[in-house]
């Protein structure tokens, strides 16, 4: 075995888990010249000490099939690869609950689960007790059942891992610490202790050092390594008992209120709490000395969580603690884990923070494995894409957001959920005078934006998987934009400027629809190799050598690099310009007047829906772009962040006689749901075309020259538009229910389940539950039905948008 090459085509720093189920994968993919160094020994850090626990539980169906994968992997295909056992138990596990909201999580899982192939089981507490007979039932409502459950031992995974990746090819470098790291030419040059490699790609997957490698190549890769304890017991005699008996192993049992987790160990019980006020760990830099090594036992922060464990399973308390593990894990700001291309790095990736190392870690070498080898991820990679936090998300942000991960890792994922920590990192010229007005504020990519008024000084939202709190104020809302005229605060927009004489020609083969004549707006996809959604622009042609293009505030880093790359060859000038201007959206069928008071330009004539013009508006130039997501006559007014608070109260005063209101963001889901409009992210993913997606009017692969249409992921595009097994996406009218369509409900017909929804909500000026689902059997119409949080309600498929589907007052 070669363990000191200097040349290779990928080079990963870090042997945990995660790092060593990359260059499986890779090596299994095609690709043997792939060198691993470790600082240590293979599994130091955290790996080796993990519980290593493995779940389907999740609330996002990619999370979910990291962790499938890896149970798969450590359950099924290693064994059979190594001839030897790698330690999984398939145990079951459960998660009880005395909290109503939830069980409504529970069923919300369940649903998802049931589509995505890993179908769960809600609990009665009879059934708790038959599953777990060392459970007390006091208080609970019921629970969830993950049958396919279990739990690893982590360093022999990981060892079985790196057998067959060495065996495939790949070599590994122990004790070889990365020291330095910086780009050469067409490649990277990493000193590490033993000498210089030289390598085309190169991976951080250190782990709780990926802040730090992180730093070498230049990046912000947040995440804070954070003290976890759990103890072991001596032996349990009830334990002992069923084992005596030949009864099966206790399944995992987690109770999310009390935040705790136990399962067996031998004839023994492991109790992993996680407390609220969680303790962080080298923030700025891990101890040069630090492999193997724990910290001493602090079971006083804890001891009230072991308290409440023992009160449910008083068999806890019937043995002794033989020994305490506290060492460190990984947390990022949202504690998912950082996975994807480095932003604005050639051929650097991520595969780095996941506070679920274990249970994540063997999916996620595929996941990146799949990425690096196609250029596009293998499912919708949004929740974990390492691009999602800006140069924003900075020491105070990531050290705040991780602690509050740690201290609600068994909180309750609510719909539309705003959490509180690290607020404030980026906020719009009228952040301000939002707020004096009602503004309940949310978060999207550090962006404070409005998402509904309040007319209560102080209002907050209260979250539920029911009809909320802020359900009457949105009402009141949609009633102003639709009757009268409304602004709202749209800066959170990603925004960029292409300058040059290829403007055009970039934007001619930018994406699946063609570039828009000058002073007209269009719409286009940049696609995946594999023909699938990667990004939406509204792009407006200003002049022939000037493109502004605006896209979703969570896409700024990845469609940067998106243009980035496709620059390449063009002769243009591309500018970031999100953090210049300020968008204020003027809507309803009063806007024009209101619009008029400010201008002395025509706003009727030659200002047609989808032109964009620059205008002085009460004195202050203005890119003004005649579009609406609302479905309304409108504009979204584009200006320089300095001029932006003149220019809202300027519209404000001349608004005020047409009885002017304000909209946030959950107002513009309810209305551009009326009108099936789909929303990037969510409604369209790179798992998807733009024709599956209901989009084929804005698919031209031909233009006017085949040779300057060849964009990217065209003949991909082409293949799916006639392959059977393409998917389909409606807007469906729910009936009956008591509960709002959100997202993740599976959709019924009499044979199974056959779609799911991707984004939903009320519609107040058609008064309808709406949901916009995929159909992965096209053409399902009978007797369909829409399963919220396990209650299923009749849905039937609207043809077209059930509010102005002729777009007479858009284009008014």
């Amino acid at each position: 075995m070669n363990t000191r090459k200097t040349e290779a085509q990928v080079l990963v720093i870090g042997g945990g888990i995660m790092g060593v189920s990359l260059i499986y994968h890779l090596t299994k993919a095609g690709w043997k010249d792939v060198v691993l160094v470790e600082k240590n020994d293979l599994t130091h850090g955290s790996t080796w000490h993990a519980a290593g626990l493995c779940t389907h539980f999740a609330h996002n169906a990619t999370i979910q099939e990291l962790r499938a994968t890896s149970v798969r992997l450590y359950r099924d295909i290693l064994p059979a690869e190594t001839g030897q056992n790698v330690g999984f138990h398939a145990s079951g596990a459960m998660r009880i609950t005395r909290n109503p909201d939830r069980m409504d999580e529970f069923a919300h899982v369940a649903g998802l689960s049931a589509f995505t192939g890993y179908p769960l089981e809600i609990l009665t507490p009879e059934r708790v007790a038959e599953l777990h007979p060392l459970a007390r039932l006091d208080g609970l409502l019921g629970g969830i059942y993950e049958p396919d459950d279990g739990h690893v031992d982590p360093t022999l995974a990981t060892n079985a891992m790196a057998q067959i990746a060495v065996q495939n090819g790949a070599a590994i470098q122990r004790y070889n610490p990365a020291r330095a790291i910086r780009r050469e030419g067409d490649h990277w040059r990493v000193e590490t202790e033993k000498g210089v490699i030289n390598a085309r790609h190169i991976v951080n997957a250190a782990g709780t050092w990926g802040w730090e490698i992180g730093h070498m190549m230049g990046l912000n890769s947040p995440s804070v390594p954070m003290l976890h304890q759990y103890l072991v017991t001596d032996t349990v005699p009830d334990v002992t008992a069923r084992m005596a008996a030949g009864l099966p192993e206790l399944p995992i049992i987690r109770d999310p209120e009390e935040s705790w987790y136990v399962r067996q160990e031998r004839d023994g019980l492991i109790l992993g709490p996680y407390e609220q006020h969680a303790q962080t760990w080298s923030i700025d830099g891990v101890p040069p000395e630090f492999g193997a090594d724990l910290m001493p036992p602090d079971l006083d922060r804890v001891e009230h969580i072991i308290t409440a464990a023992m009160e449910r399973i008083p068999a806890l308390g019937t043995a002794g603690v033989k020994s305490v593990v506290n060492g460190p894990i990984t947390f990022t700001p949202d504690a998912n884990p950082l996975i994807g291309p480095a932003h604005g790095l050639e051929n650097a990736w991520l595969l780095t923070g996941s506070s679920m190392g274990i249970m994540e870690g063997g999916g996620a070498g595929w996941f990146l494995a799949h990425w690096m080898t196609h250029n596009t991820p293998p499912m919708d990679a949004l929740a974990i894409d390492s691009r999602r936090f800006g140069t924003w998300a900075d020491r105070d942000y990531r050290v705040e957001k991780a602690v509050e991960c740690f201290g609600l890792q068994f909180g309750v994922h609510y719909p539309f959920e705003e959490r509180e920590a690290a607020r404030n990192k980026r906020r719009s010229p009228i952040h301000d005078e939002m707020l004096a007005r009602g503004a309940v504020m949310g978060v999207a990519y550090g962006w404070e934006r409005p998402n509904w008024f309040s007319t209560q000084p102080g209002d907050s939202a209260t979250h539920s998987f029911r009809r909320p709190n802020w359900f009457a104020h949105i009402a009141r809302e949609v009633e102003t934009t639709t009757n009268h005229v409304s602004l709202a605060d749209l800066s959170v927009f990603s925004k960029f400027d292409v300058t040059g004489p290829d403007a055009r020609a970039f934007v001619e083969t930018l994406g699946a629809n063609r570039a828009p004549a000058t002073g007209r707006i269009g719409l286009t996809h940049a696609l995946t190799p594999a023909g699938g959604v990667r990004s939406e622009f509204t792009v407006s042609m200003l002049s022939d050598d000037h493109a502004y293009l605006t896209s979703a505030a969570a896409a700024e880093q990845m469609d940067w690099d998106v243009l980035c790359h496709h620059a390449h060859g063009f002769d243009v000038t591309l500018s970031n310009t999100s953090n210049d201007f300020g968008v204020l959206g003027l809507m309803g069928p009063k806007s024009r007047a209101v619009l008029a008071e400010l201008t002395d330009h025509d706003l009727s004539g030659d200002f047609a829906w989808l032109t964009v013009k620059t205008l002085l508006v009460a004195g202050i130039p203005v890119r003004a772009l005649r579009l609406s997501y609302l479905g309304e006559l409108g504009w979204e007014l584009h200006v320089a962040a300095n001029g932006m608070c003149a220019l809202f109260l300027a519209l404000e005063t001349a608004g005020k006689p047409h009885n002017l209101g304000f909209y946030g963001a959950y107002a513009a889901n309810s209305m551009r749901l009326e009108k099936a409009y789909r929303a990037w992210g969510s409604d369209l993913t790179t798992e998807r075309s733009p024709t599956e997606s209901g989009l084929g009017f804005l698919v031209k692969p031909d233009g006017h020259d085949p040779k300057a249409r060849d964009f990217t992921g065209r003949a991909a595009l082409l293949a799916r538009m006639n392959d059977p097994d393409r998917w389909e996406m409606v807007l469906l009218a729910v009936s009956g229910a008591d509960v709002d369509p959100f997202y993740a409900h599976a959709v019924h017909d009499p044979s199974g389940i056959v779609g799911i929804v991707t984004s939903g909500g009320f519609g107040h000026r058609c008064q309808k539950m709406l949901a916009i689902a995929y159909l992965r059997k096209r053409g399902a119409r009978d007797r369909l039905s829409v399963e919220i949080l396990g209650t299923r309600y009749a849905a039937r498929v609207l043809d077209r948008p059930p509010f102005d589907p002729d777009n007479h007052r858009l284009k008014a």
